[in-house]
């Protein structure tokens, strides 16, 4: 069961929701960046409440940083989106990563980030900056070619500075990332000499591991998630 924790960002309060596996640690953990359906907050969004459980249930203690606390929550989300810095959302998914290596049920040496939707986005972002992640996972994560922020680079700008595998999943019927942003993605990857895994899925679009969206007509795809799930387990599994 998830419960949820306050973190120090710069002077700032941000929620973070955290769930541990059943035994004794230390454990391998993650930092789940968070996905963008969730920006009205963290509790009673079930996508993510059966994310970090599931990770607990296969052993990872888990924390997901609420990345919108810098903004009102009924604000419009686009709104929000238009007004975020990589820089602010590195530095919340870092005070996660903090808050992971100092907790004694961890073990500092097996840590890796996780993201779905903006969430691959902004993991692919934060390897980028931290070469001590041990996997970086990013599922339909868009907009990774432009930098948010004046001066930023983009999450893809970053991708030779990444010290991790990664692994990339992807509906084919998406268009954002389309399959065209996949290829661009996975040249990044070869170029910079990463260990990668991509797995691509027709007929699924964005969100088809999402079971809880409630979106007409309903994204999700059993099948292609439960494979794509299976292959993201067996990845995190050989790196941590």
């Amino acid at each position: 069961m998830y419960e949820m924790i306050s973190l120090d960002v710069a002077g700032k309060a941000m929620p973070a929701m955290i769930c541990e596996p059943e035994g004794e640690g230390p454990h391998p953990a993650l930092v789940l960046a968070m996905h963008m359906p969730a920006h009205m907050g963290l509790e009673g969004d079930q996508f993510t409440e059966n994310l970090i459980q599931r990770f607990a249930d296969n052993g990872y203690l888990s924390i997901v940083p609420f990345i919108f606390h810098r903004f009102p929550l009924e604000m419009d989300r686009m709104e929000k989106l238009a007004g975020f810095d990589d820089q602010e959302i590195h530095a919340d998914q870092e005070a996660a990563y903090q808050w992971l290596i100092d907790n004694e049920n961890v073990d500092s040496n097996r840590v890796g980030i996780v993201g779905h939707c903006l969430g691959g986005r902004n993991a692919w972002l934060s390897a980028g900056y931290n070469p001590n992640y041990q996997v970086c996972a990013s599922m339909w994560g868009g907009r990774k070619n432009t930098g948010w922020g004046d001066g930023n680079p983009s999450p893809l700008d970053l991708t030779a500075q990444i010290n991790c595998p990664v692994i990339g999943i992807y509906g084919n019927d998406d268009g954002n990332p389309s399959p065209a942003d996949a290829d661009t993605e996975e040249q990044a990857l070869i170029t910079a000499g990463i260990d990668y895994e991509f797995h691509r899925y027709d007929g699924a679009g964005h969100a088809f591991m999402n079971p809880t969206s409630g979106r007409d007509p309903d994204p999700y795809r059993h099948e292609a998630s439960e494979d794509s799930w299976n292959k993201q387990l067996a990845f995190l599994a050989r790196h941590l």
